[in-house]
């Protein structure tokens, strides 16, 4: 039965591949679980606690991650799991809600409102809620179908480039081993003996040689040799005396802060009701918030679409210059983010870690369904889910090599023609030094129609290229700068 509803032998992969592939997936992506209820509810900015409850907001993290990707892998039939955004939720707390905030202040002093009647964030899943709609809108209109056909296939494998470069750059990043510096944004992490960067490196050769000997199920037994690696670091150090572990490079580990072994496998899952349907729908549709609607739509729409564009390329599922069933494929995340809405999360998008489930072998709507079953699992299994996804350099040496993998795209790429090249080689570089796809792909967008016109290949263009881009420089211009 699963092979007739997900077309296994078509796609030459099996039961046990797919989920095996979910399973990966899932792991890479496990730190939203912990990470979105953190971000959302304060924990990680400096603003605050924002008034969300914690357990709530990981609750509805999971069902809403849950849904997206179980409608992905059942009506759009792509190995793409979709989750809360990583970009959108820091947006949601360090931009909208102080915006959210003046707002009520200022309403409540005019007396159109009353005191304590809203909430910043009520409101802010309002502006999600709206942002969803709009999006579910182009969805069901096929916008966002004709747009990716508009692409050329040159700029196509560069978004998948340009992801990889991206995924490389978040796992080195979650690993410690880049650090930010204010003078040239990145630096190199020195010390190599540091607890954290000997779990990674000890992650990485295992994966990478595991990967290399074509041994299957090697990212995700990576990431459980690192796993087990971190266990006996962190309590083989006290072993050591107590100088080793009042040094700053060990009291500082991330692996003694963060990592710490299950006291327990399962526990109740935390209720949603603190957050559930609490969105202020009202208070969301006002002139003050229009200008984050807009900016949640563009990000969610080219995040989408980048992520999608990068995963399909790298499974071998663009046919023709098409991806079939588009449209199904891009009104999971749409749906997703209405109802993470309703739950009580920011939007919901594709995951760029979807790219290890697919290294691993997945390469149908089976292995976002895996996925989404251990999004519900994870609710009973939090303990564990929290133990792996609370230390990222577990999973960093996956992105790493999965990133690698991505690399392989940069030979389709028709470098004899610059007018193809050089928007190109801006979405890949664009992608991972703005540290967004959406602002990568605009880049990208922006020139690619002036740069073909200009160089005489303008009929090369769809007429919907050029649209986009007079609306990207107009989103820039008139929107983008208005917001903090």
């Amino acid at each position: 039965m699963l092979d007739r509803i997900f077309k296994l032998s078509e796609n030459n992969t099996n039961v046990r591949t797919e989920l095996l592939a979910g399973l990966t997936t899932f792991l890479t992506m496990a730190y939203i679980i912990v990470v979105q209820p953190m971000v959302l509810t304060g924990k990680l900015s400096d603003g605050g606690a924002t008034g969300m409850d914690f357990g709530a907001v990981m609750t509805a993290t999971c069902i809403a991650a849950a849904l997206a990707s179980a409608i992905m892998g059942l009506y759009g039939r792509y190995p793409i799991a979709q989750a809360p955004g990583m970009g959108e939720n820091f947006f949601f707390v360090g931009c909208m809600l102080p915006a959210a905030g003046v707002m009520i202040a200022a309403q409540v002093k005019t007396g159109q409102i009353e005191a304590n009647s809203t909430t910043a964030w009520q409101i802010g899943l309002g502006v999600v809620f709206y942002s969803g709609v709009l999006f579910l809108l182009l969805s069901m209109l096929g916008v966002r179908e004709k747009l990716m056909e508009a692409i050329s296939p040159s700029m196509r494998n560069g978004i998948a480039i340009g992801i990889g470069l991206f995924i490389v750059l978040i796992g080195m990043d979650s690993a410690g081993l880049l650090l930010k510096d204010p003078n040239t944004g990145w630096k190199l992490n020195a010390r190599f003996d540091s607890p954290d960067l000997v779990v990674f490196f000890f992650g990485l050769l295992a994966t990478a040689a595991l990967h290399a000997r074509r041994i299957r199920g090697s990212i995700i037994l990576g990431i459980i040799a690192a796993t087990l690696f971190s266990a006996a670091l962190k309590y083989g150090l006290p072993c050591l005396g107590e100088r080793v572990m009042n040094s700053p490079l060990v009291k500082d580990s991330m692996l003694l802060n963060n990592f710490m072994l299950a006291d327990r496998i399962v526990s109740t899952p935390p209720s949603i009701e603190p957050t559930f349907f609490k969105m202020d729908l009202v208070g969301a549709l006002s002139w003050a918030m229009a200008p984050f609607i807009l900016i949640f739509l563009f990000m969610v729409l080219f995040d989408t679409l980048g992520t999608l564009i990068g995963v399909a390329e790298q499974a071998g599922l663009i046919r023709d210059n098409r991806l079939p069933r588009a449209k199904q494929a891009l009104m999971s995340d749409a749906l997703g983010t209405v109802a993470g809405a309703a739950l009580g999360t920011s939007t919901v998008t594709s995951f760029i870690e979807s790219a290890s489930g697919v290294e691993q072998g997945g390469r149908t709507g089976l292995t976002a369904l895996c996925a989404a079953a251990m999004f519900i699992l994870a609710l009973f299994f939090s303990p564990i889910i929290d133990m792996v996804g609370s230390y990222r350099p577990i999973t960093a040496p996956a992105l790493i090599v999965v990133g690698t993998m991505m690399m392989r795209n940069v030979s389709k790429i028709d470098w004899n023609n610059y007018a193809e090249s050089l928007p190109t080689l801006l979405i890949i570089a664009g992608i991972p030094l703005t540290f967004s796809i959406a602002d990568g792909l605009a880049l990208g967008f922006i020139a690619y129609p002036l740069v073909k016109l200009l160089s005489g290949q303008g009929r090369d263009v769809k007429w919907l290229m050029y649209v986009m881009a007079v609306v990207l420089v107009a989103y820039f211009v008139a929107v983008r700068v208005q917001t903090p």
